[in-house]
């Protein structure tokens, strides 16, 4: 298995261990000493001292299996945290959006009512108004919508024949005020939100190298441990020497099966990638600048930007109805845009970047994200597992294949699920490519 892969795979078979993490990670395990070879040929002419390396080389075992079980429950429990943290900004982001857009559209509104109220009294004073009370509204200039409403308030004309206009000013103004008030409480919460989303994944990506770690460490040293302890317990003429050519045979088949497995996937990720290419050619979707790809890197044109997979958009950012599947349904806004390409497709970096996460992030499966200065940042979730290929810290060229597709986290199939991120909050990737020359 990859490095990455082994993790998401393992921590889906520790989920019912029922291990609890505490606030802080452990420590990596590690295990000093492991017995030599050498050493099981000595104990095993002796019979207290055989019994005594049994012992211990039993021990050691149940170590390197705890520790992985261990590490890998609290990965995963670390994962779904990041995840429920990271959909709250989200949902908090968004709310505190559409808050201001609706108070701008109502301090307009104002405006624009105060402005046709200050047209009413214009016209009423050229048809014989009022001159002491016309003079309130035309000394200077209203600085804005209160202003303007302050000076017509006084005005007993105004009011008299022309309530309605007034009313329809002073309520807009009003809500206005009120929607404001709410849009700077939803950014508090949105910005506490943040700070907590980024912790979770901190925290999270900690885990997930710890778990790796306990991983490499049982896959260094387990193989050889069981066969020193059935060398140990062997009661007929085969010699250590048996068990250690075993053990270097049994490395030999499994570095073999892994390369066959790699070149599998990527000759599987091709071809998903070049039926995915085709489909979308088919259907016109894949022009445009930056919008190629089949089974090389998409092309660049110029703004370094590019499509991040191939094959059509299945999904659009935004509201959309209630989907469910076998275990869970999905509603509210959809905070990505899915692209339906197959298993194992590739998926590239849409631009050049530093990786900042690398692992599980609960509903969204195996996740990638990619920071690209300025605030900009890209997700990439649902990814096969064993298929990332990246890891945080990492420098990626924009075009670079960074994972496969995959069905992992809350998914109806294998498909992409592309997030864009500007300060944080996510934006509509297809307006957001489309602005840098990336038809999607």
């Amino acid at each position: 298995m990859t490095r990455r892969g082994a993790l998401g795979v393992g921590a889906l078979g520790v989920v019912g261990l029922g291990v609890v993490a505490g606030p802080h990670m452990p420590r990596a395990f590690a295990i000093e000493g492991y017995p030599s070879w050498d050493d099981v040929q000595r104990a095993k002419n002796n019979e207290s001292a055989k019994n005594s390396e049994i012992s211990r080389i039993e021990g050691l075992i149940a170590q390197l299996q705890a520790d992985v079980a261990n590490k890998q429950a609290i990965a995963l429990q670390k994962s779904n945290e990041f995840f429920a943290a990271q959909q709250a900004f989200f949902d908090a982001a968004f709310r505190a959006d559409s808050l201001q857009t609706q108070a701008d559209a109502q301090a307009a509104a104002a405006t624009e009512a105060a402005n046709k109220a200050g047209r009413v009294a214009s016209q009423l004073y050229r048809s014989g108004g009022d001159d002491t009370s016309m003079q309130l509204f035309f000394t200077g200039s209203a600085a804005g919508a209160d202003d303007l409403l302050d000076r017509l308030g006084t005005m007993d004309k105004l009011l008299e024949r022309n309530q309605a206009v007034y009313a329809d000013a002073v309520t807009a103004r009003n809500a206005a005020v009120v929607l404001t008030d709410q849009a700077k409480a939803a950014r508090d919460e949105r910005d506490k939100l943040q700070q907590a989303a980024e912790v979770a994944m901190q925290e999270s990506q900690a885990a997930a190298d710890a778990a790796q770690a306990a991983l490499d460490a049982q896959n260094a040293h387990l193989g050889e441990l069981q066969a020193q302890l059935a060398a140990l317990k062997d009661t007929t003429a085969k010699t250590v020497a048996e068990y250690q050519a075993g053990v270097a045979e049994q490395k030999r088949r499994e570095e073999e099966e892994r390369k066959a497995r790699e070149a599998a996937a990527a000759a599987a990720a091709a071809e998903a990638a070049r039926r995915a290419a085709e489909e979308a050619a088919k259907n016109n979707q894949g022009g445009g600048g930056g919008g190629g790809g089949g089974g090389g890197a998409p092309v660049n044109n110029g703004s370094g930007w590019v499509r991040p997979t191939a094959g059509g958009v299945s999904s659009e950012y935004g509201p959309r109805y209630s989907q469910c599947g076998p275990s869970y349904c999905a509603s509210g806004t959809h905070y990505g845009t899915d692209f339906g390409t197959g298993c194992w497709g590739n998926i590239y970096a849409a631009a050049a970047g530093t990786v900042s996460y690398a692992g599980g992030n609960g509903g969204y499966g195996n996740f990638v994200r990619i920071e690209h200065g300025g605030g900009v940042a890209t997700g990439y979730a649902h990814i096969v597992g064993g298929g990332i290929r990246v890891s945080p810290g990492q420098w990626v060229n924009a075009g670079q294949v960074i994972a496969h597709v995959g069905n992992t986290g809350n998914s109806f199939g294998c498909h992409l699920h592309f997030e864009v991120y500007v300060n944080g909050g996510t934006t509509n990737p297809r307006h957001f490519l489309a602005n840098r020359g990336v038809w999607i």
